[in-house]
């Protein structure tokens, strides 16, 4: 039977989100006849005791399902197996990758990374990313759930993925191939928070944004890309499925709402960039660039806004993940450049990701000129005045950290460079170890 991870990492109480994944797994179960194991990473209980505890009884008053089990493993739990698979790699600093896989603060490529080695743990064959900051869509009375576009087709080879999609533009050169991706996008909300600056100053704003797009590119490319970032589909509700088999374009992959294959989450892991916002995509990248058949649906979640990044501290926290994505870009750039130079060149002749490229890619980056950093810190000082209020307190916080931000992009870039080459043994440890009886706390 097939086995699958539906999988929810989360740093908040959610415990509507926790019953929304129990139906989502109950209707997988119900219509393709797979195993479902539910796997809440949850780090409350080192910062919110009692929103773990939310969390904890929301997963307790669940009724029990057949084919469906739900792991909720906190994070002293999660350090034990994670500690256990660092061990068994055969890295040489066990001790670093655990720092990257469990950081002392929020690393969004850090988490999901946690999701992949529990996946690979439990046996499953695919991840189903969800988020605790968004819902799903209803449509007469019903929500309306991924999965069923995730199971039709992941991990087939993209000719027998035909039958499950509304629309093929599969070349019949990759009929063999498989689909180790699909993905919906989100409506409501942009998926970064800076949506006021466009109210308060369009102009600033897209000077803003223009700062992630490569520089290398034609100022009318630069500033197509500012139109169509951060938005995903906008507000149109979901009235009837539509999918397309293909080769995705990247802006229409999104990491809130996507379903991969093992061949692609055991080979090439995330950035474990620390408070670093959108650091989660570089291997969206590699299976777009590798030119590999997806599907993309669109059953979209809705993307809302945790009210704490509006306001005082956690307004300057999130604000300082989204500087540290611009800086990442510097680094990530050239990787994504690369990759498309690639193509087919990433993958090897059973049609998987092949490392060593973007390793060396990887590698390549470390050293890259500082000086684009420095313009667009340049770039988000004299934008963050103008704004004012809030925003100039932003640049002060900017300019007193101008140094460590800096130092850090390259550090993030240098430490990826690290996971990356010890990931093949922690993905092999994590199948070995699996993840019981390291810790406990399954039910279903």
């Amino acid at each position: 039977m097939q086995r699958v991870c539906l999988a929810l990492p989360t740093m908040r109480s959610c415990p509507g989100t926790i019953v929304d994944l129990a139906e989502e797994a109950a209707f997988a179960v119900a219509n393709f006849g797979v195993e479902v194991h539910i796997l809440i990473l949850d780090t409350t209980d080192s910062t919110d005791p009692a929103g773990f505890a939310k969390n904890a009884d929301a997963v307790a008053s669940l009724d029990p399902a057949p084919g469906v089990f739900v792991h909720h493993l906190g994070e002293a739990q999660q350090r034990v197996f994670l500690r256990r698979v660092a061990e068994q790699s055969g890295a040489p600093d066990p001790e670093l990758l655990l720092e990257l896989m469990l950081p002392p603060a929020v690393a969004y490529g850090s988490c999901v990374n946690r999701i992949f080695l529990g996946a690979a743990a439990l046996g499953c064959t695919s991840a189903h990313l969800r988020n605790d900051d968004a819902d799903f869509q209803v449509l007469d009375g019903q929500k309306v759930f991924p999965i069923h576009h995730e199971l039709l087709s992941i991990g087939k080879p993209a000719g027998e993925a035909v039958a499950g999609v509304t629309r093929s533009e599969l070349d019949p050169a990759d009929a063999d191939k498989p689909v180790l991706l699909v993905s919906g996008s989100f409506t409501g909300e942009l998926n970064v928070d800076i949506g006021e600056i466009r109210e308060i100053d369009p102009d600033i704003y897209r000077d803003v944004v223009r700062l992630w797009t490569p520089p290398v590119w034609p100022d009318e490319d630069r500033d197509a890309m500012v139109d169509v970032s951060f938005r995903g589909t906008g507000t149109e509700p979901f009235s009837a499925d539509d999918s397309v088999l293909g080769v995705p374009d990247i802006w229409n992959v999104f990491m809130c709402n996507v379903a991969l294959d093992h061949r692609a989450y055991e080979v090439l892991p995330l950035l474990p960039s620390i408070r670093t916002l959108g650091c989660d995509y570089v291997l969206l990248h590699a299976l777009v660039h590798a030119k590999l058949p997806g599907v993309v649906h669109n059953r979209h979640i809705v993307n809302y806004y945790t009210p704490e990044r509006r306001i005082g501290d956690g307004f300057i926290s999130y604000q300082m993940g989204f500087v540290k994505l611009l800086l990442s870009m510097l680094y990530l750039y050239p990787v994504y450049g690369g990759m498309i130079d690639l193509g087919r060149g990433l993958l090897d002749e059973r049609h998987g990701l092949k490392i060593e490229p973007i390793l060396e890619l990887a590698r390549g980056s470390v050293d890259w000129d500082r000086a684009g950093n420095e313009h667009c810190l340049d770039v988000l000082d004299r934008s963050y005045r103008k704004l004012g209020g809030k925003y100039a307190e932003l640049a002060d916080v900017v300019a007193g950290q101008r140094q460590q931000l800096l130092d850090d992009a390259q550090e993030d870039a240098e430490r990826w460079v690290v996971l990356v080459e010890a990931w093949a043994g922690m993905a092999a440890a994590a199948h070995a170890e699996g993840l019981y009886p390291a810790v406990d706390g399954a039910t279903g």
